[in-house]
């Protein structure tokens, strides 16, 4: 037994001095660590702690204080709702800044780093902390500026980069979204004109968002139309904010007759906004939310969207019927003509109903005749057929549903530089589309080839 001792004494050994060093070593050297890491950050407050921020330059101060419900909120000069995006881009440009290197501890003079007359001064306060940072010149590298913290009155060279400080104004820090809305909850789109209105009304999310035109008329609308829509009004923003006093005023007394007026519906109530173009030449336009609030200036390319025909929001598939709606389809060339029945939800040749139909071709087929939208509007309303070739047109598809009634129907004319003149069910007047559907229909035999004989995709 006594053999063993030097061994269990030598376990003893190991375990008090691993001990020892989980105890009192490592957490003395995780102490170390985290002390030397903070005295390489910029800023000794952590972001979460950060309430209220000011922003000085030369030219003006701006007072930001953080809000619970609504965020970020400008106090000074004036209270409006800060651009939470930039602001935050701006503290987070400060919490994660390191210092390379202490250049001197209570410097005296201030001027060979530009902090004579700092470029911004940022005081960052929490609710038992502030901390004051002038910001200099650029230092030896061109990512880095000199910045001279309060706290320790040390001049520090810093990764700071200039963009986050150099030309921030009011308008930069300002919330430059004039609606308050996301593309996603707008349920129904009001644009009201000085001699119509257009209204819009979303009818299903599923599969997909799908829209409809209720006034003037009742009709689908073309989805890439309206989700372009959406997202301009998204993306709507202020280019400049005139406030309400003498400047507004004044500036309101040339805004006659709005181009447009928009009105949104949500979940969470209605918004409205009025687009100006007091004098197109000039390349202004204005935006109008109420009568007391600021008014904006914005792109003009804005209200340029907004003023679209009827016609742009349509749905521009000419046919005017879905594949699933069609019980009869007839289809007509000048090489033939023939009719397919749609039976227990399998397409047959209407006069050789007994022998098998193709199902893939026949689908391919519609789904190329239901889709087919137009790329030009030729003539608003129906006149003179011969000039376009549609007295005796070169192709004719006609559809009828379950109840027997027309539910869809597509006459293709004349050809001119890749395409084709055509009148569908969907709208009225003469259009252009592409002409390689007439490249695509497929003969009888295609769709149902004589015994031998293999079946040849269109």
């Amino acid at each position: 037994m006594k053999r063993y001792w030097p061994t269990a004494l030598m376990a003893l050994v190991l375990a008090s001095l691993g001990l020892y060093l989980y105890l009192v070593e490592f957490p003395a050297k995780q102490s170390q660590e985290r002390e030397e890491s903070a005295k390489k950050k910029v800023l000794t407050i952590g972001e979460q702690a950060i309430t209220s921020l000011i922003f000085k330059t030369d030219r003006e101060e701006l007072v930001f204080e953080r809000n619970a419900d609504k965020g970020w909120m400008l106090t000074k000069p004036i209270r409006a709702e800060a651009d939470g995006r930039e602001l935050q881009n701006l503290i987070r440009a400060i919490v994660l800044g390191s210092v390379h290197r202490v250049v001197e501890e209570n410097p005296r003079a201030l001027a060979p780093f530009g902090l004579d007359k700092p470029v911004a001064t940022v005081t960052l306060k929490g609710d038992s902390v502030e901390d004051i940072l002038l910001i200099g010149d650029t230092g030896p590298l061109s990512s880095t500026l000199y910045v001279l913290r309060n706290s320790d009155h040390s001049l520090l060279l810093t990764d700071l980069a200039p963009k986050d400080f150099v030309n921030k104004s009011l308008m930069t820090f300002r919330r430059k979204d004039i609606l308050h809305v996301m593309s996603g909850d707008i349920d129904r789109i009001r644009l009201t004109y000085p001699t119509t209105e257009i209204v819009l009304y979303r009818v299903s999310d599923k599969p997909k968002p799908k829209w409809k035109i209720r006034y003037p008329v009742e009709a689908e609308a073309d989805i890439n139309e309206i989700r372009m829509l959406l997202f301009r009004l998204e993306d709507l923003k202020a280019m400049g904010i005139v406030d309400p006093g003498p400047a507004r005023d004044a500036l309101a007394k040339t805004l006659k007759q709005a181009k447009v007026k928009i009105t949104l519906h949500s979940p969470n109530g209605e918004q409205t906004v009025k687009l100006y173009q007091p004098d197109p030449s000039s390349g202004e336009a204005i935006a109008e939310t109420a009568s007391e609030a600021p008014l904006y200036q914005i792109n003009p390319t804005f209200v340029k969207d907004f003023t679209k025909e009827l016609y742009h929001l349509q749905d521009k598939r000419l046919f005017g019927a879905d594949d699933t709606d069609i019980a009869m389809l007839s289809v007509k060339t000048h090489a033939e003509t023939y009719t397919l029945i749609n039976q227990n939800s399998e397409w047959v040749l209407e006069d050789r109903p007994t022998e098998h139909v193709d199902q893939q071709t026949v689908n391919l087929f519609l789904s190329r005749v239901v889709s087919v939208p137009a790329e030009e509007r030729v003539v608003k309303l129906p006149g003179p057929l011969a000039p376009y070739g549609l007295v005796h047109p070169t192709a004719e598809f006609v559809a009828t549903g379950k109840d027997g009634k027309l539910v869809g129907k597509l006459l293709i004319g004349d050809q001119a530089d890749g395409l084709a003149f055509a009148m569908g069910h969907r709208l009225p007047g003469i259009y252009q589309i592409r002409a390689d559907l007439l490249k695509q229909i497929p003969t009888r035999n295609a769709l149902a080839p004589p015994r031998g004989t293999d079946t040849v995709s269109p």
